[in-house]
């Protein structure tokens, strides 16, 4: 599970081979606090297929921050260098929350890289969802500004898998997420805050999904119907009865999701 340096860091990586290497590339880009860990009920159901590339994002899992000011396009900057270096010309892209940012930035400044994109629970612009969204909100920010990062890790995971039958993943959430430095993970959300890519995403031109689950609350299904109607030729799936962590929560149908839309993508020759 290598490392790699680009733009002045060290970027972690890994990744399931598939024995054709003329296979497509399937690049896997996680969310706020999180790492390559994410993918676990992806990677081995899609290697059978597809080349899978999993990446920790700056800031994230065993990718570190040199320090000062971190932007989104810097985390999309990073993924296009490690392609580069990976002698990977382009990649069917899949990005969750924060990594479905990178994944737009990526689109929209190094679009040869990117075949097509699936986006979960993503937005072009954070925006609370009303009094509810925006007391979440404050809750976040009052608790990075005052609590340790375990304390932190169950807030969030809490909100992430509410449900009994889900404690497994809860605790699981709790664990990764308390790994990370509180530093990290407010220069992540200062980045995310900054994020507005309303006016550019209608410049995007591959082949775009987006995924939304029913039941997400930390962005609301409005946001994700936005972002659908402003990508030219987007397509919208929604998923019942799951969260913001759709790729967990309902692995079977996310996974069936992707499968069949990059299938249709394939039979197109795209």
């Amino acid at each position: 599970m290598p490392l790699i340096e680009v733009n002045g860091l060290k970027l972690f990586y890994k990744t399931e081979d598939q024995s054709n290497s003329a296979a497509p590339v399937l690049l896997f880009l996680h969310g706020l606090g999180s790492s390559s860990a994410d993918w676990a009920l992806q990677s081995h159901f899609f290697s059978q297929h597809y080349r899978i590339l999993m990446v920790d994002l700056r800031a994230h899992g065993r990718s570190r921050h040199p320090g000062g000011r971190l932007t989104i396009e810097m985390m999309a900057d990073d993924v296009d260098a490690l392609l580069a270096r990976l002698e990977i010309a382009s990649a069917h892209v899949v990005g969750l929350s924060l990594g479905g940012c990178v994944a737009l930035t990526l689109a929209l400044r190094h679009p040869a890289r990117v075949r097509s994109l699936i986006l979960v629970n993503t937005f072009a612009r954070l925006q609370p969802d009303g009094l509810r969204g925006l007391f979440r909100m404050i809750t976040r920010v009052w608790l990075l500004l005052f609590a340790p990062m375990p304390v932190i890790a169950a807030h969030v995971a809490q909100g992430l898998f509410p449900k009994s039958e889900q404690v497994a993943y809860y605790k699981s959430a709790v664990a990764s997420l308390s790994q990370n430095s509180k530093r990290a993970y407010l220069v992540s959300i200062r980045a995310l805050l900054g994020f507005d890519l309303r006016k550019q995403v209608r410049l995007i031109q591959c082949p775009t999904l987006v995924i939304a689950g029913d039941r997400d609350r930390t962005v609301p299904l409005a946001a994700k119907e936005a972002l659908c109607r402003s990508i030219p030729s987007a397509q919208l799936c929604v998923i019942p009865d799951s969260g913001h962590a759709t790729p967990y929560d309902q692995a079977e149908l996310f996974n069936h999701a992707v499968d069949e839309f990059i299938s249709c993508l394939s039979s197109l020759r795209l």
